[in-house]
């Protein structure tokens, strides 16, 4: 698969695509500047990531060039560490901003500069009253007893009319930390009748002694984020602020923070927000989960953040395939989960070499094998990829196969051992099962015994004989011990938050999405599996070497079964 990103593809941006060149063509705009704008307050998840192609990939279609900014307004949830993160992760998937890195920190000094402007003009005034007070008097949406949405005028103010003077005096003395924190807010003069509430005097700065992970205890006043963002896009001279569709209702008030500073005039364009089954999209919610201890942490397997998915076994290329399959839409969808499992299955099956590991073993005597022999048989590594070429396995007489490849009594079309069925024993030799054994105790079936055709090396039969089932297996003597991690979906709902009023959405986590097997078995050639390589464990599906991975303790993540549901029906619609 191309390393190119998937968003560098014009007709995977058409709207955005369409309006960034007819701005150009209009004289609008002479050249291109994007940004992404991260606040450092979590670790991106893979609905950053569509963001991320976007903006990336516009700048890319149209010659410009996309920054990075962190929009790091709120102290007391933003430090490096998220910082660190977010870079990781935006090189990770293939994109670089080179030395386009940026911090709206950067910007207090202007901004503050770019506040009193607007003070001067008579736009923005000091407010005594609370956070609660200022809600109440901004009032709510109300459905009418048609159930359509009212919004009753607010009411102004009793400070709304100080004087220029006095409120550049109360700003100045804000910053000075001469009241205590919410005493005051800068908040900007535009309508208190406005049908959309966020244009109903927005709060501009708010007084907090919170030491700021760059600037210290140098402010202990920060902007809001629907003031700072816009001008910061004018200060750096972004033409496209492009972001997702729940700020369409900030537009608005963008375009009024940058005309009133008279900043460069950014474009807001909006686009659908990815929303995956089975997942939660929220950072606020992903921190619940951690700090709650519902995960390991962000970068857990079960999480869709891409720290996670990384983990799991995704590659920067698969995510790239998903978004460029999706597109960018101006309405909300949800997509099946099922299409990203399809994106990496497509992948790996012509890029992961294959490996046999047996998960829930079973002990299997090849009884007519002669004692202390141990046979190498060669295995094709990927039969999608030639080049790969082959490797060794042993082959002994005491062997390991998955428990649910041997049955007692059979259910209808088994195929696989019970006493007097022949199997093929992947690349080895066709065995007929004799017998088997139990523990006394328990009933459980702990041993089961077969014959060995020596002429069928390879699992062909000279006689053509019919056998139908073929089972994976690995030598006892040779196998290295592994953990094998079974991971389904975080949520079991296919929509999480859509749970009945008054019941939690944290507690609909699926309680069985992760099952760990300590006692599996692989290959020898697995040994010198390192972190992050990936493989397809024949019969069982892709996994990862895991972080947790220590030298002869490895431990491999399923990133996705084989069985390709999406496939199917893709087929089935074409």
């Amino acid at each position: 698969m191309s390393d190119t990103p998937a968003s560098a593809n014009p007709e995977s941006n058409d709207f955005i695509r369409e309006a960034v060149a007819e701005d150009l063509a209009s004289g609008r705009y002479s050249y291109v500047m994007t940004r992404y704008p991260p606040e450092p307050n979590g670790w991106l998840h893979i609905g950053h990531a569509k963001a991320i192609s976007i903006v990336f990939g516009v700048a890319a279609q149209f010659g410009g060039k996309c920054n990075l900014r962190f929009d790091d307004t709120n102290p007391e949830k933003e430090d490096m560490s998220y910082v660190e993160a977010i870079k990781r992760d935006i090189k990770w998937l293939g994109y670089d901003w080179e030395d386009r890195e940026y911090y709206a920190s950067d910007y207090y000094e202007r901004l503050y500069e770019l506040a009193v402007k607007i003070i001067k003009k008579g736009k923005a005034y000091v407010d005594d009253l609370s956070a609660e007070e200022m809600s109440e008097y901004r009032g709510t949406n109300v459905p009418d007893k048609n159930n359509i949405t009212m919004t009753p005028p607010g009411r102004n103010s009793p400070w709304r009319d100080r004087s220029v003077a006095e409120n550049l005096d109360l700003f100045a003395r804000m910053r000075a930390g001469e009241f205590a924190d919410g005493a005051k807010t800068l908040r900007a003069k535009i309508d208190m009748a406005h049908p959309n509430l966020l244009m109903r005097d927005p709060p501009m700065y708010r007084i907090r002694r919170e030491p700021h992970y760059r600037t210290g205890t140098a402010w202990c006043i920060y902007p809001m984020y629907d003031f700072q963002h816009p001008l910061s896009d004018g200060i750096e001279g972004v033409t496209h602020s492009l972001c997702s569709h729940e700020y369409e209702i900030h537009r608005p008030l963008y375009e009024w923070f940058v005309r009133e500073a008279e900043v460069f005039p950014s474009r807001q364009i909006e686009f659908a927000r990815l929303n995956i089954t089975h997942c939660v999209m929220s950072k606020r919610w992903l921190l619940r989960l951690v700090e709650e201890g519902w995960v390991s942490g962000w970068d857990d397997p079960r999480m869709p953040t891409l720290a996670g998915l990384r983990r799991r076994g995704y590659t920067p290329a698969s995510i790239r395939d998903f978004m460029s399959r999706i597109g960018v839409a101006k309405t909300l969808s949800l997509v099946d989960v099922q299409l990203l499992e399809h994106c990496i299955r497509e992948e790996l099956n012509k890029s992961a070499d294959r490996a046999m590991a047996v998960l829930r073993p079973l002990r299997l005597v090849v009884e007519n094998w002669p004692e202390g022999k141990v046979e190498e048989l060669e295995a094709v590594n990927n039969p999608e990829d030639p080049s790969r070429g082959k490797r060794v396995i042993p082959f002994s007489g005491v062997l390991y196969i998955e428990r649910d490849d041997f049955a007692e009594v059979p259910p209808p079309k088994y195929f696989r051992l019970f006493p007097g069925n022949m199997v093929r024993l992947r690349y080895g030799y066709i065995v007929t099962c004799t017998g088997f054994s139990k523990d006394p105790v328990s009933g459980e079936v702990t041993e089961v015994r077969c014959s060995y055709d020596p002429a069928t090396k390879g699992g062909d039969a000279p006689d053509n004989r019919k056998v139908k089932g073929t089972i994976h297996w690995v030598s006892a003597a040779q196998a290295i011990p592994i953990e094998a991690r079974l991971y389904d979906h975080l949520f079991s709902a296919e929509r999480p938050m859509d749970v009945a009023p008054g019941v939690d959405w944290v507690t609909t986590v699926n309680a069985v999405s992760l099952e760990r097997l300590p006692g599996a078995f692989a290959e020898p050639s697995l040994a010198s599996a390192e972190e992050g390589d990936r493989f397809q464990f024949e019969r069982l599906g892709y996994f990862c070497c895991d972080t947790d991975s220590s030298p002869g303790a490895l431990v491999f993540n399923r990133t996705v079964s084989l069985r390709d549901t999406w496939a199917k029906i893709e087929k089935k619609g074409s």
